[in-house]
């Protein structure tokens, strides 16, 4: 069991993405801090409740609970994740990500780009080599630290830092990347804003995060419902992976008014569904049919005027 985090709770009046009134959303149940298994009712911890936007689709938790130490949740060592392999680059590095920029941008030799949550900075490198100069930020003081000693990132290309934190000139970068990022962050949506500033007009920002209506996590909910318990599988607040949210392309669609930019494509990834092989068979070609799979990926231009 992982070793309890102190938290504060903030309560949540306004979708993050499309700004509507929490009092009308939709309670889905309780979130346990720890792994819940078959039976979360017979283990003991702490729960907050999951909450559903109606009108785009945003799962997030009311109240959120808030670290009192960032680096409690985040400030783990990179080989506690990866053997000493993937600390080298490869050339499938954001390649499928690379290659569906190309048919959305031009890429032209000095154009920018920035990797938001670059972790050791392997998608750093891919953008080099397709022709960017690459720049990143990163939260975790020791993947930081391993994407320059490790990787060989510059030191002047990567900053120790939240996006929050993080400064940049408005209009700066032509490519912005948000990969596996916003799901950890308790504005998304602000985060956002001040990345779409950093962005130039007609610039491309990539977003990959966990989408709200994957089937695996239905199921398990429907396992929940009917052996009498009001828990669900959605998110991880208070334990690792850490995710506060669960999108859906409405979410971004909603949110394209306030942020200015438009969804210029979009696509859903099946990924691993943590449950035995056998079923893999039956549900990732469903999960691929239906785009109820794991991830959604969008990607947005940001409007010019």
């Amino acid at each position: 069991m992982q070793k309890p985090l102190e938290y504060t709770f903030r309560y949540i009046d306004k979708c993050n993405m499309c700004g509507s009134n929490t009092e009308n959303h939709v309670v889905m149940g309780r979130r346990l801090n720890r792994s819940q298994g078959r039976k979360p009712q017979k283990k003991v911890g702490i729960s907050t409740t999951v909450m559903r936007c109606p009108d785009c689709n945003l799962i997030y938790s009311n109240p959120m609970p808030v670290p009192k130490d960032i680096q409690a949740h985040y400030g783990i060592p990179p080989e506690s994740y990866w053997k000493e392999h993937y600390f080298k680059p490869g050339n499938s590095d954001f390649l499928l990500e690379i290659n569906k920029l190309k048919s959305l941008m031009n890429i032209k030799p000095g154009d920018k780009a920035l990797d938001i949550g670059a972790g050791l900075g392997k998608s750093m490198i891919a953008l080099e080599k397709a022709g960017f100069d690459a720049y990143g930020v990163e939260p975790s003081e020791p993947f930081y630290k391993r994407a320059i000693e490790k990787m060989g990132i510059k030191p002047d290309k990567i900053k120790l830092a939240s996006v929050e934190d993080a400064e940049y000139p408005a209009n700066y970068f032509d490519f912005v990347s948000f990969s596996v990022v916003l799901e950890h962050l308790y504005d998304p949506s602000g985060a956002m804003e001040k990345a779409m500033n950093w962005l130039k007009p007609d610039g491309i920002m990539h977003i990959e995060v966990p989408s709200s209506k994957w089937l695996i996590h239905k199921l398990v909910n429907f396992y929940y419902s009917i052996t009498g318990t009001d828990y669900v599988a959605n998110l991880s607040p208070m334990h690792i992976p850490f995710h506060l949210y669960e999108f859906a392309l409405e979410s971004f669609y909603k949110n394209s008014v306030k942020n200015k930019y438009e969804v210029v494509a979009h696509e859903y990834f099946v990924c691993p569904t943590h449950l035995p092989k056998s079923l893999d068979f039956i549900l990732k070609p469903y999960m691929a049919k239906t785009k109820t799979g794991m991830t959604l990926t969008v990607w947005l231009r940001k409007k010019s005027v």
